[in-house]
């Protein structure tokens, strides 16, 4: 059987991606090698434009049906300076973000996507892509070949298809950070919590069952140079915060010290990139999530019109990866800045100038969650109204 779409991977870009599609018709096939519910390695905030694309495609609901707790609230200590708000949209409104369990997230779009009509097979590994006339038709693995029009690989940052066709990085920034992370019990966490110290982030978020989701960053030098294992490092780095005296860490400690900043060349004859194996951030602006489901956004919307006959493929997919880079660039960079822990221009003036307006703290807290598109935010005019000139 041939089919229009083969998307490889299935979690926040490819599940959402297969079930767009479907809803419009479309036949799919959907891959992964693991099986669901199950976790992943994530951030886990759900940023402000995720929930919009949550709530257009209804499945907003059904994830806060699950206890999911949504988030209204944010304070950021940053030592001289403690802004804690609500933060708002550039409309004014409130900017509700949310931190559920990858287990609970990812079993929910995969579930949305067979509900659409998509062909899910799930303990599924894909080992490379069928070629014909220069061109991708297809994806082959152990004991199955399967063709398509289109080829999706929305399988991670050490995505298969990515390296099956030979995507070149087209802008690498290496690994800056290392983060880790592990769910805690007994911490009475309302909103997102965040302190920032010289060389070192502290984030908590509340999740499912009443837990919080308690993140450390450190420089990845730092991390590398103190030769402990990862779990020691980071209990140790938190037991000098009196905010978790008596609370009890309930899972495994998880870890990553290599996760570049990079994008790739994410398009090519008969194929195309989508989520963290076409563009990754380091996980400290946790933009991973949001702009994974933005891909499936906008990717279903170029499928559609090139498969409806509207625009050749390659031509729209050319489209596609131009505006994805032009739309993250100054995300990019601000993201790059913070996890090479780099000095903001103006960054400290706005700081002060939030201290003392509770409207300019929550524009501030805004662009953190979302709310706000950082250019726009950092826009000549807009410091100057916010600072003073």
């Amino acid at each position: 059987m041939s089919y229009d779409v083969i998307v490889v991977g299935a979690r926040c870009a490819g599940a959402p991606l297969a079930m767009l599609l479907a809803r419009a018709g479309r036949s799919v096939l959907l891959l992964d090698r693991s099986r669901f519910p199950s976790e992943t390695m994530s951030t886990h905030w759900v940023l402000r434009q995720g929930i919009d694309l949550l709530a257009e495609w209804n499945l907003l609901n059904d994830l806060f049906a699950t206890g999911c707790p949504p988030i209204t609230e944010v304070r950021m200590d940053f030592g001289d300076v403690v802004l804690s708000g609500v933060p708002t949209t550039a409309s004014g409104a409130t900017a509700v973000t949310c931190a559920p369990r990858r287990f609970v997230l990812d079993n929910l779009l995969v579930r949305a996507a067979v509900e659409a009509g998509v062909e899910v097979r799930e303990g599924v590994a894909v080992s490379d892509v069928v070629w014909e006339d220069g061109a991708v038709v297809g994806v082959t693995g152990a004991g199955f070949t399967e063709r398509a029009r289109l080829v999706v690989g929305a399988d991670g940052r050490n995505s298969t298809i990515a390296r099956a066709v030979g995507a070149a990085t087209a802008d690498d920034r290496g690994a800056l950070t290392a983060t880790s992370y592990a769910y805690w019990s007994g911490l009475d966490v309302s909103g997102v919590e965040t302190t920032i110290r010289p060389g070192c982030g502290v984030s908590m978020w509340p999740t499912h069952d009443g837990l919080t989701v308690v993140g450390l960053v450190l420089p990845r030098q730092d991390f590398l140079s103190r030769k402990q294992p990862g779990e020691q490092i980071y209990l140790d780095s938190l037991a000098q915060f009196d905010r978790l005296r008596g609370c009890r860490v309930e899972s495994r400690v998880r870890v990553a010290t290599n996760l570049r900043n990079y994008h790739r060349r994410s398009h090519g004859p008969g194929w195309v990139l989508a989520g963290d194996a076409g563009y990754h951030q380091d996980p400290i602006g946790a933009h991973g999530i949001s702009n994974a489901f933005s891909d499936a956004d906008q990717l279903s919307r170029t499928i559609l019109r090139a498969l409806d006959g509207g625009v050749r493929i390659e031509r729209g997919l050319a489209r596609y990866e131009a505006r994805r880079n032009a739309d993250r660039a100054a995300s990019f960079e601000f993201t790059c800045g913070q996890a090479a822990l780099r000095p903001v221009n103006d960054f400290d003036h706005v700081l002060s100038a939030a201290a003392a307006h509770p409207a300019t703290a929550s524009e501030l807290l805004g662009m953190f969650v979302g709310g706000r598109r950082i250019e726009q935010f950092f826009a000549p005019a807009n410091l100057a109204r916010m600072i003073g000139g």
